[in-house]
């Protein structure tokens, strides 16, 4: 058992050399060692305040829209109440 171990450690310590040394293993060092600079950074900050802001308009605008909608099917049943209407007003 510790001999499917040592091959299996060996093999992958091997694995993680090669790919070190590989471009593809320079490029994730190259990003990983690479911090976001703070301009773009406070950019996309910005840029997520003006969209809470439009998620926030559109949430009151959305709420508008149902309390309208409510209160016209409210009032179209109890005009048509009466007159034993389907609730629906042409």
């Amino acid at each position: 058992m510790e001999d499917i171990i040592a091959i299996i450690m060996f093999g992958g310590g091997g694995a993680m050399f090669l790919l070190a040394i590989s471009p593809v293993g320079r490029a994730i060092a190259d990003r990983i060692r690479r911090a976001a600079p703070a301009d773009i950074e406070a950019e996309l900050y910005a840029e997520m305040d003006g969209l809470r802001a439009d998620v926030s308009d559109l949430q009151e605008r959305l709420d508008f829209a149902e309390r309208l909608l409510s209160e016209q099917r409210e009032q179209g049943q109890i005009a048509n109440r009466g007159s034993g209407g389907d609730g629906f007003t042409e």
